[in-house]
């Protein structure tokens, strides 16, 4: 049995991102990221919380938001929880720590220059656009250049090959 692992959190940075490269020169970077919530106490009262969340994403990704982030940055991220273990330095035993792997990073504040700089109002924008790997990240199929030709949208529209069973192409 298979199981899913997708995590999407939404907040602010609460540190300045340290980017910083592996032997090989992969870029890697980590930040935390501050995750409002709220509850009611056993009174019935409003309560307020923060959880801060370590961030953790490598190459490509892992440069931009080096460039692009600082702390209090507001952020969409999309990954995965990864759990690691490692020795203790001191010899004290196996030691656990567990983060996100952001597979994807989106700006939701206002625009940045790479020194920092806002321009632009973040009111009524878009959102910024996606960190992922691949550009064309929140658009639709037929956006990112499948035309109706490309491949089928529906069952009606594959060729009857005579199988019992029609096969997704995708």
């Amino acid at each position: 049995m298979r199981g899913f692992n997708k995590v999407v959190l939404m907040g602010n940075l609460a540190r300045d991102p340290e980017v910083r490269y592996t032997v090989d020169k992969r870029a890697w970077v980590r930040f935390t990221v501050a995750v409002g919530f709220s509850w009611k106490n056993k009174n019935g009262e409003y309560q307020e919380g923060t959880d801060f969340i370590p961030i953790t994403a490598w190459g490509p990704l892992a440069e931009r938001c080096g460039r692009y982030l600082k702390k209090g940055s507001s952020v969409l991220i999309e990954g995965k929880i990864k759990v690691r273990s490692y020795e203790a330095r001191d010899g004290s035993g196996k030691k656990y720590a567990t983060d996100v792997a952001a597979d994807e990073v989106q700006f939701i504040g206002p625009k940045r220059s790479a020194e920092g700089e806002e321009f632009g109002d973040a009111v009524g924008e878009a959102p910024r656009p996606a960190l992922a790997e691949d550009a064309n990240f929140g658009k639709s199929v037929r956006e990112k250049g499948f035309g109706n030709g490309d491949f089928p949208m529906d069952f009606s529209e594959m060729d009857d090959s005579g199988e019992s069973e029609a096969e997704i192409p995708f």
